[in-house]
């Protein structure tokens, strides 16, 4: 496949109110799950379209309490840009399957959960030069 850069690039648009922010992430959304199938063929990925579908769908779901109208901006700029990336090949296999298909939340731990294992990784800082 050739590598068009231009045929995604958009100019960077700020959204006067709400609803327009509303609007764009809509439309961001809908390029996402449209280009889906392409992606999983592109990166040859061992997943279905409708798994990277729902990824995506949590990728945004992630940030839909989101309100500050700047950082909604910055979210839609970002977006855009990593569909424009993916889509003409501009990453490996292995930044999809890091970034877009990998379940970074940890399952919650009650406090003795915790005590039982020994220890509290949310309340130690690895060391930086690695010898604990």
């Amino acid at each position: 496949m050739t590598t068009i850069p231009s045929r995604l690039a958009k100019m960077t648009g700020i959204s006067s109110n709400r609803a327009e922010s509303r609007l764009r992430a809509i439309d961001l959304y809908r390029a996402w799950v449209r280009a889906a199938p392409e992606i999983c063929s592109i990166y040859a990925l061992n997943v279905t379209p409708t798994y990277l579908r729902h990824s995506i769908r949590q990728k945004f779901e992630q940030n839909r309490h989101v309100t500050d109208q700047r950082a909604i901006e910055v979210l839609l700029l970002k977006g855009q840009q990593e569909l424009q990336e993916t889509l003409n090949c501009w990453k490996q296999p292995d930044h999809i399957y890091g970034i877009m298909l990998q379940n970074n939340q940890r399952p919650h731990r009650t406090f003795l959960q915790k005590f039982y294992e020994g220890r509290d990784e949310d309340a130690v800082l690895p060391a930086a030069s690695g010898v604990v």
